[in-house]
């Protein structure tokens, strides 16, 4: 396989201007400079119901000293993110650094902890920002809710301005909806969960922000400083005066310079909206490789406005197939059913998450079963409570203090594994877990998984990874399909796995070696079976499958490109 780098980082030029903003002042200075600024493209396009109550003049000005400031940071970690993948690829494995020894070894450091109404974090409820489920979780009668505006929204320009509309609304008593069928969902809870917002990564960007930067170059905006932007100036105060305060969960972080950059990202907004230092509060899922090597740094780099970690077991998968795809078979993983919780390399993981955590004053919160119930189904409600549940007395025993559903009929379950742990206590931070022990070869076990490769399992992945894009491009970033949350991390181990089995040639349990040919054969099987609709997106999303799991070339994230070319 090619082991250079052939993505170039996204700085394209644009002529798109919305005219909503001033012309561009020349800066004082030894050079010709323009003030750096956001404007919304394309010029005449249709902007969704209510942008404007976003898209103020003051809040993209607040987005363009975002940008002003941390764009080119953004960029350079992200050529520092290919050069690292570049690094693996060609036999460099992940390590502990030496030249960080010293944050790890120093015992004296902890983060800022929990802010107000993180206290308690026994179950958290995860889901997209559009204004049902955003209702439905408010009301859910979790301790937390993670707004998603990243791996479960489609972040078509509807829902990514939907979301935040949602998110203003209910801060000011405001969020309702009435549905195509004329039911009606209001916020009705006494007590609704504690609001932690997850913009979406670095890698993605905003089509539809252009930023200008002091030379006159327009590129797009980074949908991380949109969403964090947006969010936290319209509603830090409110969040604040509501005795809460301006929480984020950070998603695929792979180093702690990234860490560092959202520091100083957090540092600067309070400042400029006069909030005190260290109201904002983060918490980072460790869903990648690299970062697993880097937990005490990422904290120690957040420490000041740092909650916790959690462990992201999704996308994390997906992080070490796509670090070691083309490393050979030894780094080849069986069927994706095969990769529980309780493979040797999960185990280290976790544990050592948890260890780390709580020895820096940080909470540990588990990650999200895939398995949910069907109202309609008693036996498949059945099995889902009967995982879940296992699932999450694992991670209470564990020493996790809390834990993500995806669905509302599973918070019962969840907290009473937590309950008959923690009882009347919020939290188990106490809990040192000085008994792990983790070493670097522990978290690259991958041939402890064991399992096999199976015809099954080739044919579930297609289908999987079909009908998630499918639903993604109609603008559902949460799927539930075959009784399993999918989202876009369940969607990428889907089909980096058939890109990795074609690539190593890899033979199926019944003798099958998969190959091109066995592959278009078993697609053409997946796709007619599919069920076709009026308004489906299947031909696109296969268009997006075969790019991101039959060409040479393998794309680092599959909704980068479905972005660029369809949303």
């Amino acid at each position: 396989m090619n082991t250079t780098p052939t993505m170039t980082l996204e700085r394209e030029r644009t002529d798109a201007a919305s005219g909503r903003l001033p012309e561009p002042k020349p800066a004082t200075g030894s050079f010709q400079t323009v003030e750096p600024r956001i404007e919304v493209a394309p010029a005449g396009a249709s902007r969704p119901d209510r942008a404007d109550e976003i898209l103020t003049p003051e809040a993209l000005a607040f987005l363009a000293a975002l940008h002003d400031r941390f764009a080119g940071t953004r960029h350079e970690l992200l050529a520092a993110r290919l050069q690292t993948r570049v690094d693996a690829a060609n036999g460099r494995d992940p390590r502990f650094m030496p030249e960080t020894a010293w944050i790890r070894d120093d015992a004296s450091w902890r983060v800022a902890g929990p802010g107000p109404g993180l206290e308690d974090r026994r179950v958290e409820i995860t889901g997209p920002t559009d204004r049902k489920m955003a209702i439905n979780a408010l009301n859910s009668g979790a301790k937390v809710w993670l707004a998603d505006q990243e791996d479960a929204t489609s972040p078509t320009w509807e829902n990514v301005i939907g979301g935040q509309l949602s998110l203003y609304d209910f801060l000011r008593g405001d969020l309702a909806y009435t549905s195509p069928e004329g039911k009606e969902y209001r916020v009705t809870a006494s007590e609704t969960p504690t609001i932690v917002m997850r913009p979406r990564g670095w890698h993605l960007v905003e089509k539809h922000l252009t930023f200008h930067d002091r030379a006159g170059r327009a590129m797009h905006a980074s949908g991380s400083l949109v969403d964090f932007g947006l969010y936290f100036f319209h509603n830090a105060q409110a969040l604040i005066a509501a005795g809460r305060g301006p929480y984020f969960y950070l998603p695929k972080l792979e180093s702690h310079r990234e860490a560092k950059l959202w520091n100083d990202i957090f540092v600067f907004a309070q400042r400029e909206l006069g909030i005190p230092q260290g109201t904002i509060r983060a918490t980072v899922l460790i869903e990648t490789i690299q970062a697993a090597f880097q937990m005490d740094e990422i904290l120690y780099e957040l420490r000041e406005h740092c909650a916790g970690l959690n462990a992201g077991r999704w996308d994390y998968i997906f992080s070490i197939i796509k670090t070691f795809r083309s490393r050979g078979r030894r780094w080849v993983f069986p069927d994706r059913k095969a990769i529980t919780m309780t493979v040797p390399f999960m185990r280290a993981y976790t544990e050592l998450l948890v260890q780390t955590c709580h020895k820096r004053g940080a909470h540990a919160i588990g990650g999200m079963s895939a398995f949910i119930p069907n109202r309609r189904d008693p036996e498949v409600t059945e099995r889902a409570l009967a995982a879940v549940s296992a699932d999450k007395r694992r991670e209470a025993g564990d020493g996790f203090d809390g834990t993500w559903v995806a669905h509302p009929d599973l918070i019962p379950t969840a907290r009473a594994e937590f309950d008959a742990v923690l009882g009347d206590r919020p939290n188990q931070v106490a809990r040192l877990r000085d008994d792990v022990e983790v070493a670097a070869s522990d978290l690259l076990d991958i041939p402890s998984i064991g399992g096999e490769v199976t015809e099954a399992g080739v044919r579930d992945n297609i289908a999987i990874a079909i009908r998630y894009i499918e639903s993604w491009l109609r603008g559902t970033g949460a799927a539930a399909i075959d009784n399993l949350m999918e989202d876009a991390a369940t969607a990428e181990i889907s089909r980096s796995q058939i890109w990795q089995w074609l690539d190593n040639n890899t033979v199926t349990a019944e003798g099958t070696r998969i190959d091109q040919t066995s592959i278009v054969r078993l697609m053409a099987e997946a796709v007619a079976a599919l069920p076709r609709f009026e308004g489906d997106r299947f031909d696109d999303a296969i268009s997006v499958f075969r790019t991101v799991a039959l060409e040479p070339e393998f794309p680092t994230f599959l909704t980068v490109g479905a972005y660029a070319r369809f949303l």
